[in-house]
């Protein structure tokens, strides 16, 4: 499973996963999403949507190279927005920022600059640990997924591409 449309498809399906695992906690074990985890899931919805597209146009050396520089950004991006959130998580709690208000009121009453900027800052909300596995949280698993998506893209981008994938 080594080629270009293989791989991309794999990195889709994880994307998908990860989507319906986020809607599971969410509306079946109640698990109420703060700003940060709906940031993370927008970025693996946009990573998703990228590996979903390079899978079905299979393009040939230089657009192999485009799709993994964009799967790279956007999971680069995954990545910060949930180490963040990890941090947040580890702070001590007299040191956790106040709760805030929720994204819909951030994003309806501020520009989009400074609501990014207050959501990344992030609130009490977002040093809550819901769930854990494996001594990973939510946020934890998330960006282990980011750095994985992170270097397919980079493979991608140095990938000797040869001849297109047939399948």
């Amino acid at each position: 499973m080594n080629s270009f449309r293989s791989v991309f498809w794999l990195g889709f399906l994880v994307c998908l996963t990860m989507l319906a695992i986020a809607g599971y906690f969410q509306f079946i074990e109640q698990l109420e999403p703060c700003p940060l985890c709906i940031l993370q899931r927008l970025m693996v919805l946009v990573t998703g949507v990228l590996f979903l597209l390079g899978a079905l146009q299979n393009p040939v050396t230089t657009g192999r190279r485009v799709y993994g520089f964009f799967v790279m950004l956007s999971a680069s991006i995954g990545a910060m927005i949930s180490a963040r959130h990890v941090w947040i998580q580890q702070l001590p709690a007299d040191q956790v920022p106040s709760c805030g208000p929720g994204l819909n009121f951030i994003l309806e009453n501020f520009p989009l600059s400074q609501a990014i900027d207050m959501v990344m800052r992030g609130s009490g909300e977002c040093a809550d640990v819901l769930w854990t596995f494996l001594g990973l949280s939510i946020p934890g698993w998330t960006l282990v997924a980011f750095v994985v998506m992170a270097i397919i893209g980079l493979k991608q981008i140095f990938a000797r591409h040869r001849r297109p994938d047939f399948i």
